[in-house]
């Protein structure tokens, strides 16, 4: 079955989240390398990602530094601490030009969606977790990207930059799963023998969109 469709995450695949990390790092008041190494430890392990907050501060309580990280003013929003990859937009402008529908769906807050919605154009998709109610790797979060999209799961491609999070579900959920080799997790999981799922992996989106653009 052709392909048709490629949606993509959001965080690490589209965007940087280095300069999200390095803020946690200045009020963790650690080193960046230092919350690195604890981040690419607790991936290693299959923990989640907040266990890399408790190594440095035993007792870390996420909903109580939010608070505080709120209360104090310090810069938490997406919009201000995301990068669009240099990538981003060639590899979505080179997709189209192929006929291939683009969205985005991911484990993001709703806050996010302005920020995403300025790579899409009128009518393609954005599908946003905190809206959805529903998060992956939830079968269901797939299975919604596919219904969204009026299209059978084999005509659609999942770019993300996790293992875990995004190839296995989206093979379980019969889609084309595309691993991007960038981030903590992209390069951490890379190692995992599920990495091997993936359909097509790659360390750049435009690397990806020319593979993908085969499939058509």
């Amino acid at each position: 079955m052709a392909l048709r469709a490629v949606v993509f995450d959001v965080g690490d695949t589209l965007f940087s989240e280095e300069r999200a990390w390095a803020a946690w790092a200045s009020w963790l008041g650690v080193q960046e390398r230092e919350l690195s190494a604890a981040l690419g430890a607790t991936i290693e392990r299959r923990a989640d990602h907040r266990s890399a907050f408790e190594l440095l501060r035993p007792g870390f309580d996420l909903r109580r530094e939010l608070a505080a990280r709120a209360a104090a003013g310090f810069p938490d929003d997406p919009t201000a601490l995301y990068d669009l990859h240099a990538d981003a937009r060639p590899a979505l402008e080179r997709l189209r030009a192929a006929g291939l529908r683009v969205g985005v769906a991911a484990n993001q807050p709703a806050r996010v969606e302005p920020l995403v919605r300025d790579l899409l154009e009128d009518g393609e998709l954005l599908g946003i977790s905190e809206v959805w109610g529903i998060a992956k790797p939830d079968p269901r979060f797939f299975a919604r990207i596919a219904a969204e999209l009026d299209l059978a799961p084999a005509e659609v491609a999942y770019v993300g930059d996790r293992v875990d999070n995004d190839v296995m579900p989206a093979v379980a959920a019969g889609m084309v799963a595309v691993l991007i080799h960038r981030g903590p997790w992209g390069i951490v999981q890379a190692g995992w023998p599920e990495a091997m799922h993936a359909r097509i992996r790659a360390d750049s989106l435009e690397r990806a969109a020319e593979r993908l653009v085969a499939l058509a």
